[in-house]
């Protein structure tokens, strides 16, 4: 269930932003940001997410030809205007053949953010992933 709805969050995304993917290759590398509270409850008690009006979670995928997912080590950080920053910690999320790493982060209302995101594939290969995102706090 969980992965639906980060497949559904990343291609919407991605169809609505050019910007939230890279492909390198036959590699392809999805990436958004978006507020916890787009996840119900039900999903973030089972996946241990926090859910909060101030929170939010980053989503990464690396796929070939949009089939399975690959594994990789992600890591990164978010900073605001203000070069405040906090590190992004990833934790893998297997579902079939789908592999997404989410880290949960804070953010302020209208907090412009920029997220520096680094996969190390299983290959040896390293790709470094750059994007920024306005967060909104719905109230």
């Amino acid at each position: 269930m969980l992965y639906r709805i980060l497949l559904v969050t990343l291609f919407t995304t991605s169809l609505g932003n050019a910007e939230s993917f890279r492909q390198y290759g036959e590699l392809n590398i999805f990436y958004s940001a978006f507020p916890s509270a787009f996840i119900t409850a039900d999903i973030a008690k089972k996946n241990n997410i926090i859910r909060g009006v101030n929170r939010g979670i980053v989503n990464i995928s690396a796929m070939k030809h949009l089939s399975s997912g690959l594994p990789a080590k992600v890591t990164g950080e978010a900073s605001n205007i203000i070069q405040q920053s906090q590190a992004l910690n990833f934790k893998t999320i297997r579902e079939g053949t789908s592999i997404y790493y989410i880290a949960p982060f804070k953010f302020e209302n209208e907090d412009y953010l920029t997220f520096k995101v680094k996969l190390q594939m299983s290959t040896g290969e390293q790709y470094d992933i750059k994007f920024q995102k306005l967060m909104y706090i719905d109230k």
